[in-house]
């Protein structure tokens, strides 16, 4: 298994539009990639947010990448954020 979390710095007062598209990802992830054990979007504070993922082997994190949503809604996502995302890769033990 694989872990992630992503931590993403939003500008100030994007929230509300930021949360529209990140959810959209959620609900796309979750309904389409098997390989997908847990994927889900929590607000740390006003900007900054946190996705928590968790694949069942690195080709279902290399394919999450790869998918057209992903690139879709990553780049709708792209101006709200207020810098590159701070991801940490955990194998689970």
């Amino acid at each position: 298994m694989i872990g992630i979390v992503a931590t993403l710095k939003i500008k100030e007062g994007s929230g509300a539009d930021f949360e529209a598209v990140a959810s959209q990802l959620v609900e796309k992830v979750n309904a389409n990639e098997d390989g997908v054990v847990y994927y889900d979007l929590y607000k740390q504070d006003e900007t900054t947010y946190v996705f928590l993922e968790r694949y069942k082997d690195q080709a279902a994190h290399e394919a999450h990448g790869k998918t057209d949503y992903f690139r879709e809604l990553g780049a709708q996502m792209a101006p709200f954020m207020a810098g590159a995302p701070e991801v940490k890769i955990l194998q689970a033990v």
